[in-house]
C-alpha cells in the first residue's frame, strides 16, 4: 500500500558526533507525492556498501517535477522524472520508479545516506527513493535525483544482501585540487579529507542510522562510483593531470578502506554528447578511459579480472529543448540523463563484482 515518508521516520537530518554518538535529529522533508514501499527479503550476510563521490552532478540535479508554465494544462517539462514515467517512449524503462497510482517507489532492500553542505558529522539518510539529490532540505521545490538513482535500482536488483549507497559529493570541486589524493603530492585536497571523514562517520554509526543493520554480520565496502569532471575540464593544466590523479585516487582510497581490489566505476564526463568538440574536454574523457585501462595501469586493474571500469555516457545527453533546463554544466537537469549514467555505473560495478552472473 502507499505510505507517506512521514511514517518511515528514519529519513532524518542530523548533527552526529562520532566520538560520543550524540545525536540531534530533525525530520527530513515530506514529499509532494506519497511513496510506495517495496519490501524485499534480503539474504543474511554483510551489508554491501557502495561509496559514491564527485561534484554537483553526483549531488544530482535531475528534475523529478517541473511544470511547463507556458502550457495551458501545466504539463510536465520534457526530461523530468514525472514526464518519463508516463511518456510512451520512456514509461517502460522507468516503470520501476512508480506504482500504478503514480507513487514513487521506496526500496527497503537499499538504504541511502547522503551528505549535506555541513561539516563531517552531518547528512541525511533513509530508504532508497527519489529526493537524495540537490536541495533535499528545500521544501519549496520538488526533490531531485543524481546518478545514485539508476545505480540503486541496478545494484539493488543484482545483490540479495542489504545494500547501502553512501554518497559524498559537493558542487564545484576539482580532482586536481579539492579531491587531490595524497599520492599526487602537494597539498591533499580538503574535500578528499572530508569524504573520508564522512565515510568513517557513517560506518561507525550504522546501528543508529539504520536500526535494521545486522552488526554481527557487519559490512563490506563493495565498490566506489566516481562521477566528476566539469571543473577540471575548465583548465588544460588540470586536464593534463587527470589520468594520474584518478589513478592515485583509486590507489589511495583502496589503501584507506583496506580493500586492495575494490571495484571502481567511472562514467565519463560526456557534457554535450557526441557533438562535444572542445579539445580539453575530449582529452579529459580520454583520461578517464585511460585510468581504467588495464594495459596502461596494471597496478590498479587486471585485464582478466577487471576491477576498474569507465563507461561511455555521451549517448545519454539530451539537448535543452528536450530538457527542463539549459544548464549544460548540470546536464540540463534531465532526469533521463542522470538515470542512464547511474545505470551504466551500476551495471559495470555488478559485472566486476559478479562476473559470472552478468
Amino acid at each position: 500500500m502507499a505510505i507517506s515518508l512521514a511514517l518511515w521516520g528514519a529519513v532524518l537530518c542530523c548533527c552526529l558526533t562520532v566520538a560520543s554518538a550524540a545525536v540531534v535529529e530533525r525530520k527530513w522533508r515530506e514529499e509532494q507525492l506519497p511513496r510506495e514501499r517495496v519490501r524485499a527479503t534480503v539474504k543474511p550476510g554483510p551489508l554491501k556498501v557502495f561509496i559514491l563521490a564527485g561534484q554537483s552532478n553526483m549531488v544530482g540535479m535531475g528534475a523529478t517535477d517541473m511544470v511547463n508554465n507556458s502550457d495551458p494544462n501545466h504539463g510536465q517539462l520534457n526530461g523530468t522524472l514525472k514526464y518519463l514515467v508516463s511518456h510512451p517512449r520512456t514509461k517502460e524503462e522507468f516503470s520501476a520508479c512508480v506504482n500504478a497510482s503514480g507513487n514513487w517507489t521506496v526500496r527497503d532492500d537499499v538504504w541511502m545516506w547522503s551528505n549535506d553542505e555541513g561539516g563531517p558529522d552531518s547528512g541525511y539518510w533513509g530508504p532508497f527513493s527519489v529526493g537524495y539529490g540537490a536541495g533535499a532540505y528545500d521544501t519549496r521545490s520538488p526533490p531531485r535525483i543524481g546518478p545514485e538513482y539508476g545505480f540503486g535500482f541496478v545494484v539493488g536488483d543484482a545483490f540479495e544482501e542489504q545494500v547501502l549507497l553512501l554518497k559524498t559529493a559537493w558542487g564545484g570541486k576539482s580532482l586536481a585540487g579539492d579531491f587531490r589524493p595524497p599520492s599526487s603530492g602537494g597539498t591533499v585536497g580538503p574535500v578528499y579529507e572530508l569524504m573520508l571523514a564522512k565515510v568513517r562517520m557513517v560506518l561507525a554509526n550504522l546501528t543508529h542510522l539504520f536500526p535494521a543493520y545486522n552488526a554481527t554480520a557487519g559490512y563490506e565496502i563493495a565498490g566506489f562510483g566516481w562521477y566528476q569532471g566539469w571543473n577540471d575540464g575548465l583548465s588544460e593544466s588540470m586536464v593534463s593531470q587527470y589520468e594520474t590523479n584518478m589513478v592515485n585516487l583509486i590507489k589511495d582510497i583502496r589503501k584507506e578502506w583496506k580493500v586492495p581490489t575494490m571495484a571502481v566505476s567511472i562514467p565519463v564526463s560526456g557534457f554535450g554528447g557526441w557533438n562535444l568538440t572542445i579539445p580539453r574536454r575530449l582529452q579529459e574523457i580520454q583520461a578517464q578511459f585511460n585510468a581504467a585501462n588495464a594495459t596502461l595501469h596494471p597496478d590498479i586493474n587486471n585485464a582478466e579480472q577487471p576491477s576498474v571500469a569507465a563507461e561511455e555516457t555521451r549517448g545519454f545527453w539530451r539537448d535543452a529543448k528536450y530538457s527542463p533546463s539549459n544548464r549544460v554544466y548540470h546536464l540540463n537537469y534531465n532526469a533521463e540523463t542522470y538515470w542512464y549514467i547511474g545505470k551504466v555505473m551500476g551495471e559495470a560495478m555488478v559485472k566486476m563484482i559478479k562476473p559470472s552472473t552478468t
